[in-house]
């Protein structure tokens, strides 16, 4: 019964207007954030270990308007989910280092496209398919029903999907060498035993996937960083290159330059940052959670 009430309100948070399912996402933030919720917990507790040096006041503000945020995302992924191409399309309204991914996929090697829990990574997707094919990695759902919902929302023209297990890396593989694009999500702590490394992460040891250092091994394709932030009324995509160590042939190295990455793009925005992750999970110093 639960699990279909969930998917009766992603079906219904799909059908509002961007700016109506901001405003109640907006609002279920500011709940979050005055019930003392865990989200605000966590959020507290990580940024008060990544970013110390910032004054407590400021630092509360980020916290409270990050909860915010998280909100907004969680209101408006279904509704990025129900809409068309073309309507994501006509909501993109800047680019950034577009240029620096077509010269990329130039080069034929593939290209692998790290997209942290930054802004609106689900619209990501389709926006990069105008360039080539995609395969994105994802984590099926628990529940049939809104795992097939899901996936019919995220499969889109030269939209592939991938599981996370041995035949999702293996589609990844496989697209890379065929000169085409990869999605991951690389701030994800990884299961125990799925590969990982500790690598610091705004200088907190954290668990950190290796998974990026795999495929680059497997298939030397170009390694990018991307986001889309949340604007008035749409989003901006932005591209950038990655900390150089990401191409390092050692793994802990190569997981340091994939964290460092992810705090340049972090740094944009941080309130648009997903905070309310245990990000320092199963580390061997122990959790602050």
């Amino acid at each position: 019964m639960k699990q279909r009430l969930i998917l009766v309100l992603v079906k219904g948070l799909g059908c509002l207007p961007l700016w109506l399912a901001r405003m109640l996402g907006s609002f279920v933030g500011w709940l979050m954030w005055i019930s003392n919720s865990r989200a605000r917990r966590t959020t507290q507790t990580n940024l008060r270990l990544c970013l110390p040096d910032m004054p407590d006041a400021e630092r509360k503000a980020l916290a409270r308007a990050s909860v915010i945020e998280s909100g907004i995302a969680g209101a408006e992924i279904p509704v990025v989910w129900r809409r068309s191409d073309t309507w994501l399309r006509t909501k993109v309204q800047d680019y950034e280092g577009v240029e620096l991914l077509r010269r990329s996929l130039e080069q034929g090697k593939g290209v692998m496209l790290l997209t942290p829990h930054l802004g609106n990574w689900e619209v990501l997707p389709c926006i990069l398919a105008l360039h080539a094919r995609i395969t994105v990695l994802y984590q099926p759902s628990d529940d049939a029903a809104l795992d097939e919902y899901i996936c019919c929302a995220r499969r889109r023209a030269h939209v592939d999907l991938a599981p996370t297990n041995r035949r999702g890396v293996t589609s990844l593989i496989k697209a890379l060498r065929r000169g085409e694009m990869v999605g991951i999500l690389p701030d994800q702590v990884p299961d125990p035993g799925n590969g990982a490394a500790e690598a610091p992460f705004f200088g907190e040891a954290a668990q950190t996937m290796t998974l990026v250092h795999s495929l680059r091994r497997s298939t030397d394709c170009e390694v990018l960083i991307c986001s889309t932030l949340r604007t008035p009324g749409g989003f901006k995509v932005v591209i950038a290159p990655c900390d150089s160590d990401i191409y390092a042939a050692d793994p802990a190295l190569a997981a340091a330059g994939v964290n460092r990455s992810v705090e340049q793009e972090v740094r944009k925005a941080p309130k648009q940052y997903h905070w309310e992750y245990k990000r320092f999970k199963g580390r061997s110093m122990g959790e602050p959670y």
